[in-house]
């Protein structure tokens, strides 16, 4: 839900390069803008950081957004950096309460795009209950950037029932998917020059640490690892795992939670699912005894009425994620090479 921010009256239209010189117009483009709208006791300081207090253990993630195109199905670049780095950091078993943000700003771009950008920032913040606390602005000259780019830190403390580690993961873990796959890399490529296509696809962008917290809270040290398939999708994920782990992994093509459309378009595109960016779910590898409930729960909560057990850990095929097809035959599901689809996140 957008919230309802107007752009404040300037006397300019568009991002020049002395919107980066550090001077009065830095200051005029910080004080109508960013510091205004996002305002809060810490930022209200204006200084070159901020003061926080943390007590025991500390989650830390930092990200890069530089997506083409800056608005797209769903949402836009903006509340794509807060959840990415929100989400980063729930994966990690953390609370995430404070953000840096950080802009690279293309000469030319309009205020009207930057503004929308902003208030799409401040709503994913007060969505994810968390606050932008520093950050730093520069301008790049014209054809030096591609309108904006945006940095995005996150800090928070870990969950007290939290245990997220690859080496607790154990043969018979059940893998579990949080929604249906590859959304948001088909909404993207939905508006792409040259691939567009009709479809109604809306990126899956959300906050997801409201979620995770309320798991945690049930089943916190059943829970051996969370991770959030963005770039590479989940077939990069369970590889990864597979390869820290030395085991298998298992899936099962008809669990697979995925949309109608999302499916036709990647027939049609010949895109495999499993390597298409996502931007609004998890994997969750699951002690076996406990999948089930687990699973129950997350359907019950926020964000996760779609989600399966798609498979397992296994001592069998070590290094090597295995899919049982949808008519019987089994297939390996290698690392992906290279990038299907560029500049995603």
């Amino acid at each position: 839900m957008q919230l309802d921010c107007p752009m404040p009256e300037l006397d300019f239209d568009i991002i020049t390069l002395g919107h980066g010189s550090g001077g009065l117009l830095t200051n005029k483009l910080l004080e109508s803008g960013v510091f205004n709208l996002l305002s809060n006791d810490k930022l209200d300081t204006h200084h070159d950081g901020a003061i926080l207090s943390f007590n025991g253990a500390v989650g830390f993630s930092t990200d890069s957004f530089v997506i083409s195109p800056i608005f797209f199905p769903g949402g836009n670049i903006g509340e794509l950096a807060v959840n990415g780095t929100v989400n980063d950091l729930a994966m990690c078993g953390a609370i995430p309460q404070h953000l840096s943000l950080g802009f690279v700003l293309e000469e030319g771009l309009s205020m009207a795009d930057f503004w929308q950008i902003l208030v799409s920032i401040k709503s994913a913040c007060e969505r994810a209950g968390v606050q932008v606390v520093t950050g730093d602005t520069k301008v790049v000259e014209k054809g030096k950037g591609d309108k904006i780019f945006i940095n995005t830190t996150g800090l928070g403390p870990i969950h007290p029932r939290a245990d997220i580690r690859m080496s607790r993961i154990q043969p018979g873990d059940k893998v579990v998917i949080s929604g249906n796959l590859a959304t948001h890399g088909v909404a993207i490529l939905s508006v792409r020059e040259g691939l567009q296509f009709e479809t109604d696809i809306e990126s899956d962008t959300c906050n997801l640490n409201h979620t995770v917290r309320a798991l945690l809270d049930e089943f916190g040290p059943a829970i051996h690892l969370m991770r959030d398939p963005t770039r590479g999708g989940v077939a990069t994920v369970l590889n990864e795992l597979a390869r820290d782990t030395r085991l298998g992994v298992d899936i099962h093509q008809p669990l697979l939670p995925l949309d109608e459309q999302v499916e036709g378009a990647c027939e049609i595109l010949g895109l495999d699912p499993l390597y298409v960016a996502n931007e609004g779910i998890f994997i969750a590898i699951v002690e076996a005894g406990q999948a089930e409930a687990f699973t129950s729960k997350l359907r019950s909560l926020e964000h996760g009425e779609n989600a399966a057990v798609i498979g397992e850990v296994v001592d069998a095929h070590p290094r090597q994620v295995v899919l049982s097809s949808n008519i019987g035959g089994k297939r390996v599901v290698n690392m992906p090479v290279g990038e299907q689809l560029p500049r995603i996140c």
